[in-house]
């Protein structure tokens, strides 16, 4: 899934992509404004995204999407 996060005072956002569902993003976020800390998400590549939580300006989490596969016709 996708989750981007805008970052105050930075043009671009960020984007993050996650094997967390939509359920842990979302209390994983409220766990980390509660506390004021540091939101910490890990990529699907395995890498770790830390943002202080007083810089995020919102969170968009995107839809859990399935892959498709096969091909379309026109």
């Amino acid at each position: 899934m996708e989750v981007t996060i805008g970052v105050q005072n930075l043009p671009r956002e960020l984007a993050v992509e996650t094997d967390l569902t939509a359920d842990e993003v979302t209390a994983t976020l409220k766990k980390a404004l509660a506390d004021g800390g540091v939101l910490e998400l890990t990529d699907t590549r395995g890498r770790r995204i830390i943002v202080p939580t007083a810089t995020i300006g919102y969170v968009e989490v995107g839809p859990e999407e399935t892959h498709r596969v096969g091909f379309g016709s026109l």
